[in-house]
């Protein structure tokens, strides 16, 4: 990880403490496990100047939401496989001794009927504690995660994470923030989305957020029974853009100047990796790239021209995205079609170093720490 490309984000003046209050040993490690619809993954991380060294990583595809959208409940197999990975991860937290971390579970634990008897399972087998956060908290702490990304430029953002289950869309208003404090100003977001009373810093706005009950899994339930893939990929972009309705964060056009859309997810990655031709995954290609509209609408095309026989055997798609791939691009695809630019910046970072920036802020172990 290279000072230029951090893997988390970046941090303020440090924070004047109580006299007497003990100082967390900015040496220790800091974990957070995001426990998907889809995909269970975990960063283990050090505190680190202003931002945070990775010092071990897990994800693994789950599928914890399977079927889930026809019984409404977790199946058997789908807990089971989820158990497994979760074992790992309990190892690689005993291993490194790790002391503070946060483990939430998101849309699937949200809406099963038996997530909670889920829980307490993961518990007894792997003594580890899982929370299922609310969409406000997931949609705050993806924001969070972005903030390095945000140009100084920019005074309408969106910030889009799809996941497995969901996707959460946040509309930020950053034009009453001096342009030099706006990627400062996303990050103060992880304590709310309304500022705190008396903050003398300036505020970005949240003029409106959603967290639609679509990710690429359920998505792609909802119209499994379509045979043909050309047909199947239109229907699920108009679907999602229905379910956009209620997002209308202004009445009047926007521009497009001044306009920043960042998304955060592993379709818009894998779009980013597809575009760049890589046969092998490069975050260090991928996290903070710009793409246009043009650009990933070609790769969306050539994904229908393949088909899901090519799609399958495609090495810059990977085994555990080639099923998923399509209805993630029909969100994004809506997205780009609903909303006035021509430009997209991909993350490669999301709800985990949310989490971690969180954790690490509240302990004040960032350097230059301001809130």
């Amino acid at each position: 990880m290279t000072p230029k490309r951090p893997t988390g984000a970046g941090a303020f003046p440090a924070t004047v403490e109580p006299s007497g209050t003990t100082r967390p040993d900015p040496a220790a490690l800091y974990a957070a496990l995001d426990l998907g619809t889809n995909s269970c993954r975990m960063l283990v991380a050090q505190p680190k100047g202003s931002q945070f060294h990775v010092v071990d990583s897990f994800s693994k595809s789950v599928q914890l939401g399977l079927g889930l959208e026809a019984t409404g409940r977790l199946s058997r197999t789908s807990m089971g496989r989820t158990i497994q990975a979760l074992r790992i991860c309990q190892d690689k937290l005993r291993k490194h001794s790790v002391a503070r971390m946060r483990l939430v579970a998101t849309e699937a634990c949200r809406r099963a009927s038996n997530a909670q008897s889920f829980i307490e399972g993961v518990r007894r087998e792997t003594g580890l504690s899982i929370e299922v956060i609310e969409p406000e908290e997931e949609a705050r702490l993806a924001v969070v995660s972005c903030a390095p990304l945000v140009s100084v430029r920019t005074e309408q953002l969106l910030v889009v994470d799809i996941g497995g289950g969901s996707t959460e869309l946040v509309w930020i208003d950053l034009t009453s923030v001096p342009r030099r404090d706006r990627p400062r100003a996303i990050m103060r977001l992880h304590k709310g989305f309304r500022p705190a009373e008396g903050s003398p810093f300036p505020a970005a706005r949240v003029v409106d957020w959603i967290s639609v009950p679509l990710g690429v899994a359920t998505l792609r339930e909802q119209f499994d029974d379509v045979k043909n893939d050309a047909a199947r990929f239109a229907l699920m972009s108009w679907y999602f853009e229905e379910n956009l309705a209620s997002f209308s964060p202004y009445a009047k056009e926007q521009k497009r100047e001044g306009f920043q859309i960042i998304g955060t997810s592993g379709t818009v990655t894998t779009v980013a990796a597809s575009h760049l031709g890589l046969r092998r995954y490069d975050r260090n290609r991928v996290d903070g790239l710009r793409m246009t509209s043009d650009q990933i609408d070609a790769v969306i095309r050539d994904y229908l021209t393949l088909g899901p026989e090519g799609r399958r055997t495609d090495p810059r798609i990977g085994r555990d995205r080639h099923t998923l791939i399509m209805s993630g691009s029909a969100i994004l695809q809506a997205l780009l079609r609903v909303w006035p630019t021509d430009r997209l910046s991909v993350a490669d970072r999301g709800l985990r170093e949310g989490l971690l920036y969180a954790q690490m802020s509240a302990d004040g172990v960032l350097e230059d720490s301001r809130d």
